[in-house]
């Protein structure tokens, strides 16, 4: 199984979005900085998952949310 996730950092007032097949494996290592493009933002807090069978499905909604922008249908994601 495979997951989409999206992490909030409140230092930086911003979103980071993934997938991984081991989410508490990979929020502990966005929170370890042992991400580089996340590291400046630490502590992540898990705001949104998404379950998916396989690993192609799970990348395309990535890419669908990260096309989203921040707009009105990223926001609707937390409602």
């Amino acid at each position: 199984m495979f997951v989409v996730y999206i992490l909030y950092s409140q230092k930086l007032k911003k979103h980071y979005i993934g997938y991984t097949s081991d989410i508490e494996n990979r929020i502990n290592l966005h929170n370890s900085a042992k991400v580089k493009s996340t590291k400046n933002g630490i502590p992540w807090e898990l705001k949104y998952i998404e379950e998916f069978d396989n690993r192609n499905d799970a990348y395309r909604r990535e890419l669908q949310i990260k096309g989203y922008k921040g707009g009105v249908a990223f926001k609707s994601l937390f409602n």
